[in-house]
């Protein structure tokens, strides 16, 4: 299998994908480039091993543990996620 196959795909693309390619909801063609694309993307790499990471330690926290939050952290996280992600 080339690496080639690797630069069809950007890696703002791949960041868009990184959750059906994750879950495995992907088609082969796609899935395959993007396995070539991190071979040859550190970076890409690193981001998709944290977000497995992510995945792996948050699907382990309880529900419960969440909406226990001491209000004043539950804002200080809303207030960061909007800041990242404005509409």
């Amino acid at each position: 299998m080339s690496d080639e196959r690797g630069w069809e795909i950007d890696c703002i693309d791949l960041v868009e994908l990184v959750t059906g390619y994750l879950e495995g909801t992907l088609d082969e063609e796609r899935r395959i480039t993007i396995e070539a694309h991190l071979r040859l993307c550190d970076g890409c790499e690193t981001y998709v091993e944290q977000i497995r990471e992510t995945v792996r330690v948050l699907g382990h926290i309880p529900l419960h543990a969440v909406q226990d939050l001491p209000d004043q952290v539950r804002r200080q996280l809303l207030a960061a996620f909007r800041a990242e992600y404005p509409r």
